[in-house]
């Protein structure tokens, strides 16, 4: 077996595939990534300087994020 070690990943076999690993991302950062995307892709969005003033879908996506956002913090 040709197995050789690697300190920050652990062991690994000559190139063949790894488990994968599953990265958590919690309520805030979702809904951030869900409104940056809908506000990259939005006309109505990217015309405006404020999330607040964008469209109705950007509005009710930057309002998720603020509301996880104050949940967020201790």
């Amino acid at each position: 077996m040709n197995e050789t070690h690697d300190t920050d990943r652990g062991p690994t076999n000559g190139g063949m595939a790894r488990a994968a690993v599953q990265r958590v991302e919690d309520g805030m950062l979702r809904a951030y990534r869900l409104w940056f995307e809908h506000a990259r892709r939005c006309d109505g969005c990217k015309q405006v300087k404020r999330a607040q003033d964008g469209c109705e879908d950007g509005r009710t996506l930057w309002g998720t994020y603020r509301l996880a956002r104050i949940e967020g913090t201790p």
